[in-house]
């Protein structure tokens, strides 16, 4: 049987012919008329101003901490349960991060643990300039309540929502809940450009410094001519012509994908030792990845063990983010809780979610997960 993936590339048919149009008119090079439809677009779904398209989420969340001037010195308070991405754009802007623990009904980072930690770090001497919230497998985190401490500490939120195009907080798009946003088109996102990002914010002169930037800072000069120091970080025409493609289906892929996880609850939400992750009262997920928890006494296997079990039958699964603070690179940085992503990570499995997904192979997935429970003894 052919392997099944945990979120690939899903192709809407619109592809081949918006590419077609990219080479035709000539537009192969970085820069051209698909990037700034790309960008309106995009913009027009997060229900934000202005938008510029990247090489990477990673180049976006970079970007949106340069802009800001946060640099060597500096501190950022960032979610700890997160992919490494969030934290390395820190160290790329020459400051550094502190990490803060999720909360077990949002896994997303928890506003009162960061107040704290906010306070603990500027009592030791920190200069904390930002926080870089991340929104979770597709789940917002809870904007609200995270201003709220932004604004009485005086520092910017910048949103990390990689995972979550097409998800909502408190009915609005994700993407419009920080003052800049990030999202990314990686290959295993919602939609794709093959690799791609972008920056977005209502904030005009941020977003236009990011472009200038994002093309070796150049001056509008006829010869070449640079003032601060920039990076290769723009999107190609033909990428950005992929994007607007995929951009077209995303209601349809949010909708499949929420499917797949109601599917998933009905099959296996009454199974003993298994848990969901909780969506929450304030906001609908994308379901960019259905995640499970496994409790190893209960369910009669580990996670360990059902991951394995699902790769000898060729099916994709993956344990959940190994939070920041257990890893090596960050192990010096400073953290708070941690005990909420630990648990999360020792216990967790994303199951196959992508919008390709075929009934008959999510049944295959079920089959196999429940085909290595225990009987009790």
């Amino acid at each position: 049987m052919p392997r099944v993936y945990l979120s690939p590339p899903h192709l809407s048919g619109r592809e081949a012919e918006l590419l077609a149009d990219a080479i035709e008119s000539n537009w192969i090079a970085p820069l051209g008329p698909h990037v700034d439809a790309f960008e309106a677009e995009l913009a027009a779904v997060a229900g934000v101003g202005h938008a510029v398209a990247l090489s990477s989420g990673t180049a976006a969340l970079h970007l949106a901490l340069v802009v800001l001037g946060i640099g060597a010195g500096d501190e950022v308070a960032c979610s700890g349960f997160t992919f490494a991405a969030s934290a390395n754009a820190v160290t790329y802007s020459g400051a550094s991060p502190f990490f803060v623990d999720a909360t077990a009904e949002t896994w997303t980072i928890d506003p009162d643990l960061l107040d704290r930690a906010i306070t603990s770090r500027r009592e030791a001497g920190a200069t904390v300039r930002a926080v870089v919230a991340v929104d979770l497998y597709g789940q917002c985190c809870d904007y609200d309540a995270l201003r709220e401490v932004c604004a009485r500490h005086d520092v910017v939120l910048v949103q990390d929502a990689a995972e979550s195009l097409g998800a909502t907080y408190r009915g609005a798009p994700a993407g419009g809940q920080g003052a800049l946003a990030a999202f990314s088109f990686n290959g295993n996102k919602i939609i794709t450009t093959s690799g791609g990002g972008m920056l977005v914010s209502d904030r005009r002169e941020w977003v236009e410094h990011a472009r200038k930037l994002s093309t070796q800072a150049r001056e509008p000069v006829a010869h070449y001519e640079h003032v601060e120091v920039g990076f290769n970080y723009r999107m190609s025409n033909l990428l950005a012509a992929l994007g607007r493609a995929q951009l077209e289906s995303l209601p349809e892929r949010v909708a499949t994908r929420r499917r797949i996880r109601d599917r998933y609850v009905e099959t296996l939400g009454d199974v003993p030792g298994l848990e969901f992750m909780p969506e929450t009262p304030y906001g609908t997920t994308n379901a960019w990845l259905t995640c499970v928890v496994i409790d190893p006494d209960a369910f009669g296997a580990d996670r360990e063990s059902v991951r394995l079990a699902l790769e000898a039958e060729d099916i994709e699964a993956r344990p959940l983010w190994k939070p920041m603070h257990l890893q090596p690179i960050f192990a010096s940085h400073a953290s708070f809780g941690g005990d909420v992503s630990a648990h999360l990570f020792e216990r967790g499995l994303c199951l196959p979610s992508g919008s390709s997904l075929t009934d008959d192979d999510q049944d295959r997935v079920v089959a196999t997960l429940l085909g290595t429970r225990r009987s009790p003894t």
